[in-house]
């Protein structure tokens, strides 16, 4: 056999054959990333499993499914964000687009957990009116969450709306009494009940819809849209209803607009929010709490015996002691939230 075709043995090897691939880490890469100059903003309308609903230029006739593009790491997007995407804009069966950018929200509307939970969940973004599905009876309607919903709303940006379902098996004066020094907006939207007033409030708008589960808000969310085939259950003897929506979702309303149906939810915890965040929603009364002492939280006494709120008399007064209520709210979540799971 001749020395060309002798196989190689390991004492002939030496360094120059041996051959270094070099590792992914130490590939030199381009700090230069792409603009996107061709990207199409988009409004978030379901998310699912690491996929999002985008409706292009808001238009609910153009849809894409889209994934979260690797440059955004976990960046959050939510329902009701403004997403700029790129990629295949067809909005065919089985495509995926890319969101590249996620707008500076303009609304927000958070909560926890529960009260000891440091980590916000955002609920919706960019909603202009929060509508708030509260049942008259069946379940019985408790004040407590509506209080804590109020507060989401005003630190967050976003217009509250009482929205009252169930109105033939009680007298809604006695409940919306305790909201009428806060000049929320209260609508009956009742199995009786016509629409009209609903849907002139809703129309051209977004709005998000949150409720405890079994006060009708699937129900009144297929009345809206009437495609929105929205799964309704019912409610058990205690007043406890079915989780029926899983997922938040936005439909577009007929006449204009949208509504983000939210899942059913039986906590609404705000430990995310202070005292002087709920007081910031509320621009009429700080010259009022310049006056009261360092520290006050506005509470009144035996917690704060010298808070000027107390000082105040007529409408400014009631609208003071609202306030208070809703301060107050930010510490009761547990007892409803136990009431609610009983």
């Amino acid at each position: 056999m001749s020395a060309a075709r002798r196989p190689r043995r390991a004492r002939d090897f030496d360094e120059s054959d041996v051959r270094v691939r070099p590792s992914r880490g130490s590939r030199p890469r381009t700090k230069t990333r792409p603009d996107h100059q061709d990207a199409v903003a988009a409004m978030v309308v379901s998310k699912d499993r690491g996929r999002w609903g985008c409706a292009l230029a808001g238009d609910p006739h153009r849809r894409v499914v889209a994934m979260r593009a690797r440059e955004l790491g976990r960046t959050p997007v939510v329902v009701g964000d403004t997403v700029d995407v790129v990629g295949d804009l067809s909005g065919r069966p089985d495509t995926l687009a890319r969101i590249v950018r996620v707008a500076e929200r303009r609304t927000v509307l958070r909560r926890t957990a529960d009260d000891t939970d440091p980590y916000e969940r955002t609920v919706v973004a960019n909603a202009e009116q929060l509508l708030i599905v509260t049942a008259l009876a069946d379940p019985p309607p408790r004040t407590g969450f509506v209080e804590r919903a109020l507060v989401a709303a005003y630190v967050g940006g976003v217009d509250p709306v009482l929205c009252l379902t169930k109105s033939d098996l009680a007298d809604p004066a006695e409940f919306t009494a305790a909201f009428a020094d806060l000049d929320v907006p209260v609508l009956l939207a009742g199995r009786a009940d016509p629409l009209g007033p609903v849907r002139a409030r809703l129309t051209g708008t977004v709005t998000a819809l949150i409720g405890h589960s079994g006060v009708g808000k699937s129900t009144l969310v297929n009345r809206l849209v009437p495609d929105a085939d929205r799964a309704t259950g019912i409610v058990s003897g205690v007043g406890k209803g079915r989780h029926t929506s899983t997922q938040s979702l936005a439909l577009p309303l007929p006449g204009g607009g949208w509504v983000i149906d939210t899942p059913g939810v039986r906590s609404f915890g705000l430990a995310h929010i202070s005292p002087d965040d709920v007081l910031g929603a509320f621009s009429d009364l700080d010259a009022a709490a310049d006056d009261c002492p360092r520290g006050c939280t506005h509470l009144g006494p035996p917690a704060d015996p010298e808070c000027a709120f107390d000082t105040l008399g007529g409408h400014a007064h009631r609208r003071a002691m609202a306030v208070r209520t809703l301060l107050a709210a930010l510490g009761t979540n547990d007892a409803w939230a136990r009431d609610a799971e009983a």
